[in-house]
């Protein structure tokens, strides 16, 4: 195994990948010339969000064209390159061997849908799978069998210098590929986080430490570390298990490491500064925190509460009349939240006057802070 050049990729966050992905294959899926587009190859550290992307592209895909998208996710790895043929069997009079289709290439060719094939793992996958996977990737045929033109190919995998499983790529191959390295990026991972109600004291100090983000080192043997796939996990097991990081610390630290634990642990005290989250939202205020830790804290709390009240916007008022007196920064963190919420939701918000006076008074702040 060698290491597969990737010093000469662009390098994108996941909601770039989206965004630009998007772009491209809404057009064509609009002009009907989809299967002329080349098939796109996403590289990147384990737990980066390479999986998330495409769950996201798809997503946007389906809003924007309005075509039901349907991702099928193959992981090569468990593959033989045959499996990928499908079955032999002789036909009707037992002259020709002919092959029946894997199940996963029954595509909808219908109109108003669109097919998503998500290579995972495809670098994970041995040579000879690898090179069963050109003629998915080029010509888009599986053996005998033609993808239909509604369908859009897109793999991921590990590089080499990941020590992961990994082999190089074949020229043959990755020269029939658009590729895109995916970085980790605390502005996209938050946005995401906050739409898809992220725990929020993942958020929060995520927030305060985002460096903490993506701690993924390759020359370290460390079977636990921070990922933005991990932290993914680690907000399931509060929402489960409670919210408590004290008395769910050793869970915690088997999904990112005792370090990061310990310190997310020791930042859980700040929730004691906090006012009460449902006394702002229902209009009775409270003190503002002054520390910069408790700030995160706050803003990420106001934000779990409006998710879950986003359809009453008297509430948000109220929270918006209480984020005024917020220090500038953190007013700006709390109302970007508040616009991905949910898609469409800044359009919301633009019926409640205590938004308009803010974005009026300090919407200039809302370019270039934090994060």
């Amino acid at each position: 195994m060698s290491e597969p050049m990737t010093s000469n990729l662009p390098t994108m966050s996941v909601d770039k990948v989206v965004e630009s992905l998007s772009a491209m294959y809404c057009s064509a899926l609009r002009n009907k010339t989809a299967k002329r587009l080349p098939s796109v190859m996403l590289w990147g550290p384990p737990g980066v969000g390479k999986s998330q992307a495409v769950r996201e592209l798809a997503e946007e895909i389906g809003a924007e064209t309005g075509k039901r998208t349907v991702v099928t996710d193959v992981r090569l790895l468990l593959f033989n390159p045959i499996d990928l043929r499908g079955i032999p069997t002789a036909n009707a009079d037992k002259t020709l061997a002919v092959w029946l289709r894997p199940k996963i290439f029954d595509m909808d060719e219908r109109e108003n849908v669109c097919n998503l094939l998500f290579l995972d793992e495809i670098s994970a996958a041995p040579p000879s799978v690898q090179a069963a996977a050109y003629q998915i990737t080029l010509d888009r045929v599986v053996g005998e069998h033609r993808l239909p033109d509604n369908c859009i190919v897109i793999a991921a995998g590990n590089r080499v210098t990941d020590r992961s499983v990994a082999y190089r790529m074949p020229k043959a191959l990755s020269n029939r590929l658009l590729h895109i390295e995916v970085e980790s990026n605390f502005s996209s991972w938050r946005r995401w986080a906050v739409r898809s109600g992220i725990h929020e004291k993942v958020l929060g100090f995520l927030s305060f430490r985002q460096n903490y983000l993506s701690c993924f080192d390759a020359s370290n043997d460390d079977l636990a570390f921070a990922t933005p796939r991990s932290w993914e996990m680690v907000s399931n097991l509060l929402r489960e298990l409670g919210g408590s990081v004290e008395a769910n610390y050793p869970l915690i630290a088997g999904l990112v490491g005792a370090g990061v634990a310990i310190e997310m642990r020791t930042w859980e005290t700040v929730y004691s500064q906090l006012p009460s989250i449902e006394g702002i939202f229902r209009g009775r205020g409270g003190p503002m925190p002054k520390s910069v830790d408790a700030l995160y804290a706050l803003t990420a709390s106001m934000t779990a509460y409006a998710r879950e009240h986003r359809n009453d916007m008297n509430l948000i008022a109220n929270s918006i009349r209480y984020a005024e007196h917020m220090p500038p920064d953190f007013a700006v963190i709390l109302m970007k939240d508040y616009m991905f919420l949910e898609r469409g939701y800044r359009e919301k918000l633009m019926k409640v006057p205590e938004f308009v006076r803010w974005l009026n008074t300090k919407g200039s702040l809302l370019n270039g802070t934090r994060p």
